[in-house]
């Protein structure tokens, strides 16, 4: 029985890699060696308490065997796309999951599934005018990516907003106009009960400000409460919160009643339609190697022996960490 190697979650921060049999296809899958799996912040919290034992779905590789009745796929194709449980040397996948790689994109910049997470988050939060003002609070792996998708839709003003000196010069590299810490935000762009002038819960009461100070549009992708508590002091009146961090570790306490006051739409900007998703995979592939998206040279390629490591890394995001992927 051949056999070949994949990464399993053995206990809380713990990983090991033993030997499995090599899977067997159908006549509608593909055999795909893997050459690189992404990390993904959604699965930290999974490593961290040892929940689950398999991790990894931000795949690129190599079609090694396709079924009879798989169409527009063939042997030595480079894939992408949705292909879970990719910390191992070999994944089956569905064609209708994948897309192909262009020659022109290594394989770290082709690792579609966050890309077109990206895409889906950005796309519910249309630029209205041409040369729209719109802030992105949080500025990891998705955060950046989020602030070169936004200038290439036609934002003007993008306000970037991170603990980390480091992210912020990120964030200017992609696109972003105003970078700030957190405690250096200009007031005009908070817009609170205390920084709101003439507050009345009341239809009689001059209400202005709320239409006047804020941010029309605010992207969260920070994950935390700090953060989206944040995200919401930001938003003008009337306008719109997107919520793209993954809020999956615990509860969030926000000031509803600031937001209910203030009357904004929040939009959760998680994807969960495969087929759709499937289809943003391949658009993305069309947007880096036309030159429309321009979001690369960002992610660091590790082995995969040493994912503990570079998890503790991922955590903090120590020594400029903005995203990681493995050899498999």
């Amino acid at each position: 029985m051949e056999m070949m190697k994949k990464m399993v979650v053995v206990g809380p921060r713990k990983t090991e890699i033993v030997q499995v049999p090599l899977p067997e296809i159908n006549e509608g899958q593909m055999l795909v060696k893997v050459t690189l799996t992404g990390m993904c912040h959604s699965e930290l919290y999974s490593w961290q308490t040892g929940s689950v034992s398999e991790l990894g779905h931000e795949s690129v590789g190599v079609v090694e065997k396709v079924g009879a009745k798989v169409k527009g796929f063939a042997v030595g194709d480079r894939v992408t796309g949705l292909g879970g449980g990719a910390y191992r040397e070999y994944i089956v996948v569905e064609p209708q999951k994948m897309a192909h790689v262009p020659d022109c994109l290594k394989d770290e910049d082709a690792i579609s599934e966050p890309l077109a997470c990206l895409l889906s988050a950005a796309m519910k939060l249309p630029c209205q005018t041409l040369g729209d003002t719109v802030a992105v609070v949080g500025c990891g792996y998705m955060g950046l990516g989020t602030i070169s998708l936004f200038k290439s839709m036609g934002y003007g003003t993008i306000i970037a907003i991170d603990k980390r000196p480091e992210a912020l010069e990120n964030a200017k590299r992609f696109g972003a106009t105003e970078v700030y810490l957190p405690e250096q935000i200009p007031e005009k762009y908070i817009l609170t009960f205390d920084t709101m002038n003439n507050v009345s819960l009341t239809r009689d009461g001059d209400n202005f400000d709320i239409l006047t100070g804020g941010i029309q549009t605010v992207m969260e992708f920070t994950g935390t409460e700090d953060g989206l508590r944040l995200a919401g002091d930001l938003v003008r009146g009337h306008g719109r919160l997107g919520i793209g961090g993954y809020h999956n570790d615990g509860d969030r306490s926000i000031d509803y009643k600031l937001w209910n006051f203030k009357a904004i739409t929040t939009i959760n900007c998680h994807e969960r339609r495969i087929d759709y998703e499937a289809d943003l995979c391949r658009r993305c592939m069309e947007l880096l190697e036309k030159g429309i998206w321009k979001f690369t040279g960002v992610t660091s390629v590790y082995d995969m022996k040493d994912f503990d490591r570079v998890s503790e890394i991922m955590e903090t995001h120590a020594n400029g960490f903005i995203k990681g992927a493995f050899r498999c």
